[in-house]
């Protein structure tokens, strides 16, 4: 959100830092745009248009914060270290509007989703991508009609799961084969952070049904599994039929091969 930073490769940090360095933040600029396009590719296995940058740095509708570390040389002491970049749009437009209790005394409410999240190989571990949650979910916080900050992350990037549940983030929802990367199928977790007093609209018997289909859907993925290995033997199973049932509609699957992607890229 690969937790937008905490996996890939980094090379292009060598320099040393200081043993305390002087974090602070602002916003992305346009004489960022060479430096984020670099911290993308090191850090995520695809490729982003171009456009997606522009928006980023120009402040188009894409809404950005930079980390940069005062501590360092004159030369290198604006240079972007971190990144966290997000978008903010109408809850009932969303794929977990389901998920929000809406009070229609506040008129139009909103969410704001984390699109990228970056910290170079050389600064991770120092509690700098927490604090890039943090400007988020300040900045969210700060308007009364937005009800919470959301995310997608891969299933298998534990870094990042456990991170967002320290922040009381709550996976929301478990989205199959959500990603594929080159050719592969990779599920999701949905993350939600509420604010201004949202909460859940599901009902104790609500969430019984989710843990049961949960525990359904991972049956059905290892019966899955089974199925193509005894395929490959030459043997013909009948398929099962889809048991599992979500909260939320069915997602569209992110293909995240290492085409380019445009600029509405949701990796985590």
């Amino acid at each position: 959100r690969f937790p937008r930073g905490f996996v890939g490769n980094s090379s292009m940090e060598e320099l040393k830092i200081s043993s305390r360095p002087s974090i602070s933040f602002r916003p992305i600029n346009p004489s960022d745009l060479e430096r984020l396009e670099q911290i993308h590719r090191d850090i995520f296995p695809i490729r982003y248009e171009s456009e997606f940058f522009q928006n980023v740095v120009n402040g188009g509708d894409i809404l950005s914060w930079a980390a940069v570390d005062r501590s360092r040389p004159d030369d290198l002491y604006d240079e972007l270290i971190g990144f966290v970049t997000a978008k903010i749009g109408l809850a009932k437009e969303t794929e977990i509007s389901d998920l929000i209790r809406y009070d229609s005394c506040k008129g139009e409410e909103t969410l704001v989703y984390i699109l990228t999240l970056g910290v170079v190989e050389s600064y991770r571990k120092r509690g700098i991508a927490k604090l890039l949650i943090k400007e988020v979910i300040k900045y969210a916080s700060s308007i009364p009609v937005c009800r919470g900050v959301y995310l997608h992350v891969i299933a298998h990037n534990s870094p990042a799961i456990r991170l967002y549940k320290r922040m009381s983030f709550r996976c929301v929802r478990r989205l199959h084969g959500f990603y594929i990367i080159n050719g592969q199928h990779f599920d999701s977790f949905l993350f939600l952070y509420f604010i201004n007093g949202s909460r859940s609209p599901c009902s104790p018997f609500d969430l019984v049904v989710f843990v049961l289909n949960y525990m359904r859907s991972g049956i059905k993925s290892v019966a899955s599994r089974l199925t193509m290995k005894h395929e490959e033997k030459g043997l013909k199973w009948i398929k099962c039929k889809d048991i599992t049932r979500c909260l939320l509609p069915t997602q569209t699957k992110r293909n995240l091969a290492s085409e380019r992607v445009s600029s509405g890229y949701d990796y985590v």
